[in-house]
């Protein structure tokens, strides 16, 4: 027995947590890793077995401090999945030959902006949704951003 942990790699199957209030503002965050990146919450399932709305949920409170189950908070699965192909700056975080992620999109309404509470980056920012949008690096979050308005209709 060598002593040495077995790596932990990221499962590529994550969540993609947009988080808007009624009038169509949308939080967005600069990453800590890659300053100049902005994005909504994202993360990947702890574990394969873990419930999209677990994620989502434990995502959003570690990113942002925001409670998705607290009154007045409502969490929605927006039946969206998207595949692509991991980027090269972050493919080391998973197993030997995995390439591509597997992302479900969820929404957070929340009543009003609120100051989040900061762990995995720099900054925030509320912006109206049209804004935000163009804001994102990842087209995945531009189009999810992009559906904000027809999701709320």
């Amino acid at each position: 027995m060598s002593g040495r942990a077995d790596p932990v790699y990221k499962i590529p199957i994550s969540v993609l947590v947009v988080i808007h209030t009624p009038q169509l503002e949308v939080l967005i965050l600069e990453r800590k890793n890659a300053p100049g990146f902005w994005q909504s919450v994202t993360g990947s399932l702890d574990r394969e077995d873990e419930p999209l709305f677990d994620a989502a949920a434990r995502e959003v409170a570690e990113e942002t401090g925001i409670d998705a189950g607290a009154p007045g908070h409502r969490l929605v699965d927006w039946q969206q999945v998207n595949r692509y192909e991991i980027y090269k700056r972050w493919v080391s975080r998973y197993a030997p030959g995995v390439t591509h992620n597997t992302e479900h999109v969820l929404g957070l309404t929340i009543p009003a902006p609120v100051v989040p509470a900061l762990t995995e980056h720099l900054a925030y920012a509320w912006l109206p949704w049209r804004d935000a949008a163009e804001k994102c690096f990842s087209w995945s979050n531009v189009e999810a951003i992009r559906a904000l308005p027809g999701r709320l209709g």
